[in-house]
């Protein structure tokens, strides 16, 4: 394991399992000293456990902007700057066509995956990287990619967030380079209903024969966020196994 992030800070949001802890555990396995958030404090103090003593954790909402600035604030005041920031939180809590979408629900949805990342961004950089630079990555997924049946709005709110990511490259340019992983599926908690009890057929398109773990998606999202990534902004890197190559997602 390198050493890329030593003396260097991050947040994660949504980190308390899944994707984003396997993508906190990297970063601290690489050096850096990490903050996480998600709503559960439960959850949180757990990770924070796991991840050791350069961890903290915040729980709130990620669309919340007191949340967002208490996170930032506590990576100034405890580190003293914030290199960081890695758009993790999402949520689809609906399943099926966009002509039975509720407008609430769609509301709520756009409100955590696309507005929230908007909102950390602006946090984050108004708070340092505006001055000082810094690496943002967000994720995103290859339902934003081409149609996603069962999952369209969710899809079409990943979308968004790959053209925002181009969007941000350009604006907060050069200081700051913005980036993002597009995952198929990956087996935690939050995709179950995609894979569970059925996972030998939906993996057979896949040309690798598998699902994705958290630690596949942790290592592309610490490239893009470390040095090594240093002339690359605007990027979507799609991590699925093969499975958009094959015509599925």
């Amino acid at each position: 394991m390198t050493a890329r992030f030593t003396d260097q800070v991050a947040i994660v949001t949504g980190a308390s399992r899944g994707i984003g802890l396997a993508i906190a555990q990297r970063l601290v396995d690489e050096g850096a000293k990490v903050i996480i958030t998600a709503r559960g404090q439960e959850a949180l103090d757990a990770a924070v456990e796991q991840l050791g003593d350069n961890a903290r954790a915040v729980a709130g909402k990620a669309q919340d902007k007191e949340h967002q600035q208490a996170v930032v604030d506590l990576a100034l005041s405890t580190w003293g700057r914030l290199d960081v920031l890695v758009n993790n939180t999402g949520i689809n809590p609906v399943y099926g066509g966009l002509m039975d979408l509720d407008d609430d629900a769609a509301r709520k949805i756009a409100e955590v995956n696309l507005l929230a990342t908007l909102s950390w961004t602006r946090t984050a950089w108004n708070s340092w990287m505006k001055d000082n630079g810094g690496a943002v990555v967000n994720l995103a997924s290859v339902a934003g990619l081409r149609a996603a049946p069962g999952i369209a709005f969710y899809g079409t709110t990943k979308a968004a967030v790959i053209h925002m990511t181009e969007e941000l490259a350009v604006e907060l340019g050069p200081k700051v380079r913005v980036n993002a992983v597009a995952p198929a599926v990956v087996k935690t908690d939050f995709a179950k209903a995609l894979y569970e009890g059925r996972e030998d057929k939906v993996t057979q398109p896949y040309p690798l024969k598998r699902l994705g773990l958290p630690e596949d998606i942790a290592g592309p999202v610490a490239f893009l966020a470390s040095s090594d990534a240093a002339w690359t902004t605007g990027q979507t890197i799609t991590v699925d196994g093969g499975i958009t190559i094959t015509g599925g997602i």
